[in-house]
């Protein structure tokens, strides 16, 4: 049942004593599992309230709950940004409603925080390095789930077993998927405590920097890729670049080269746990929405290859999700017949033109006529073919007499230099030897627009960057209350 604003103040009431509330606005959260709202006292203390929708977000909020009580003071004062603290609950059956304190900061979205420049980035990026920096001990200490890199793992392919079965997600997606959870070098990283659940909604900014962070419901220690995942919706490249170049630098040696391509993996996967929930809950529009939101995906990827999710390249998959063969001309290398051609003109024009200058094989050339390196065509695993390692060597008239006859005769004393001479194997050059090395692509980055950000409305009570831009109530005495006109 949602709650209006309104409900949330009167149940704030009860939850904190001594709380008259003055005025109350609806603010941004994640609908599908709480009403919130933000309440202003008579002294003009904030405070907010977050409501449960269902069980499953009530558990959530108790989650947050034990992990907030195991974060001592003296972490608390240790870290860049501030944490919520609950100032009270209601139960309501089987439900708890929670009221925080109020926190400095706003909310604002993806492309506001994106037109805010390289420093709010940077700072994102250092707040999501003290957050994996924390101590494990205070997971332990709350009892939240701790995974090893491999049960992480091991989980995600429990997960995509059950969304293959839906039978709903494009074959070529969970080829793609499943290829990047078998490549076992991605999944090689040192589980951290994350936040679970970090993106714009849950960052509070002011002044261009992280003020709080909220929104600890899914604390665990598990794989910190997860905390990046939210930035795949950002459309400017260069937003996710500085994010992550302050990350590392704060993390240093910590940190993972591999961590943006399972972040890239994570998000793409949240399509279809999406749709997974809506099947569990039979809601049709949900079901509609993510069944278009990984047809697009899909379509996408085929079309433009997609963010890296793996390390090892995933082979090209037919729209059925199966393997496409490579082509025999391809895998062998079409350039290969050009090359053979070319090498054989050029062994015509080094090789002499008549027989009379031709000197039995094995003798070397003449000292001031340097040989010519001879460039072996590539076979398909890369290396000469035996057919070159036979051509004929230049002859030598040095080593040569001619008799009465014509014929050429080897000069005996030149065979026998000839023999005693070390033959020297020709190397494969480097350029051949280092062909089958391919650079990794990295996606071009994308233009986006910014919307600038709204003016609040007059009549909300706070003012700067700690109002939250949503219409206010004023509760007043019977006879001059009423809501707010104005609206966002």
């Amino acid at each position: 049942m949602k709650r209006s604003p309104m409900e949330l103040a009167a149940i704030a009431t009860a939850a904190v004593p001594g709380l008259t509330p003055a005025r109350v606005a609806g603010i941004a959260d994640d609908p599908d599992d709480f009403d919130s709202a933000l309440v202003i006292d008579a002294q003009k203390n904030r405070w907010r309230v977050r409501s449960p929708r269902h069980q499953e977000s009530s558990m959530r909020l108790e989650t947050e709950l034990t992990a907030l009580r195991s974060f001592t003071p003296g972490i608390r004062a240790s870290l860049p940004f501030r944490l919520p603290s609950v100032a009270g609950t209601v139960r309501q059956g089987s439900l708890r409603t929670f009221v925080y304190n109020h926190l400095p900061g706003q909310v604002m979205d993806l492309d506001e925080l994106v037109a805010a420049g390289g420093s709010t980035a940077a700072d994102i990026g250092r707040i999501i390095a003290a957050i994996h920096a924390l101590p494990e001990e205070l997971v332990d200490r709350a009892d939240l789930p701790v995974y090893t890199a491999e049960e992480f793992r091991q989980r995600k392919l429990n997960e995509l077993d059950q969304a293959a079965m839906t039978g709903r997600i494009p074959p070529r997606l969970l080829r793609r998927w499943e290829h990047a959870l078998e490549d076992v070098a991605l999944w090689r990283f040192n589980p951290r405590v994350v936040h679970g659940d970090v993106h714009e909604d849950n960052l509070l900014i002011e002044h261009g920097k992280v003020a709080a962070v909220i929104g600890w419901t899914d604390v665990r220690i598990g794989d910190p890729a997860d905390d990046f995942a939210w930035l795949a919706a950002a459309h400017e490249q260069s937003f996710t670049d500085t994010v992550v170049e302050a990350y590392t630098a704060a993390r240093g040696e910590l940190a993972d080269p591999h961590i943006m391509r399972r972040a890239a993996l994570a998000a793409e996967f949240a399509l279809a746990q999406w749709l997974s929930r809506g099947l569990a809950t039979n809601d049709a529009e949900r079901i509609a929405e993510g069944e278009q939101m990984l047809r697009d995906l899909d379509e996408d990827i085929s079309e433009y290859g997609g963010q890296p999710i793996s390390i090892v390249d995933p082979p090209r998959m037919d729209i059925n999700g199966q393997p496409i063969p490579e082509d025999d001309d391809e895998s062998n290398g079409t350039d290969a017949p050009d090359l053979d051609a070319a090498l054989q003109d050029q062994e015509a024009t080094d090789l002499p033109s008549t027989p009379a200058d031709e000197g039995p094989p094995g003798v070397p050339a003449p000292p001031n006529v340097p040989p010519k390196p001879r460039v072996a065509p590539a076979s398909p695993e890369g290396l000469p073919t035996d057919e070159d390692s036979d051509a004929p060597s230049t002859s030598d008239p040095a080593g040569v007499s001619n008799t009465d006859s014509g014929d050429p005769v080897a000069d005996p004393s030149g065979a026998a230099e000839d023999d005693a001479a070390p033959v020297q194997d020709e190397e494969e050059p480097a350029f051949l030897r280092d062909a089958d090395i391919d650079d990794e692509d990295s996606p071009a980055p994308t233009d986006a627009g910014s919307d600038a950000q709204q003016t609040p409305p007059s009549d909300t009570v706070a003012s700067g960057l700690e109002t939250d831009a949503m219409p206010m109530i004023v509760i007043e005495s019977s006879e001059k209350s009423g809501p707010s006109t104005d609206s966002k």
